[in-house]
């Protein structure tokens, strides 16, 4: 029995990587003909990165996100696989 930190983290994990894979997958689908609207979706987040120059250190922050159908539904079925665990 998973404790209810554990289980947390695990459904975390399953939803992230649903996310990923089902991401993966709109990318090569949009290349097949008939199936071109898993790719369908939008990107958001910082065009230009944040730099942060202390002299001695320099950090360079950027963040962008690209949802599409693909990974909406790939995280769907993750959250259906872990309830069903």
């Amino acid at each position: 029995m998973l404790t209810k930190e554990k289980s947390i983290w695990v459904f975390l994990i399953f939803v992230l990587s649903g996310i990923v894979l089902g991401g993966l997958l709109g990318v090569l689908a949009e290349k097949i003909n008939w199936l071109w609207w898993l790719s369908y979706g939008e990107q958001f987040g910082f065009t230009e990165p944040v730099i942060l120059d202390l002299s001695v250190l320099k950090v360079t922050f950027s963040l962008w996100i690209k949802i599409n159908v693909a990974s909406i539904i790939g995280m769907i079925l993750a959250v259906f696989v872990y309830r069903k665990m």
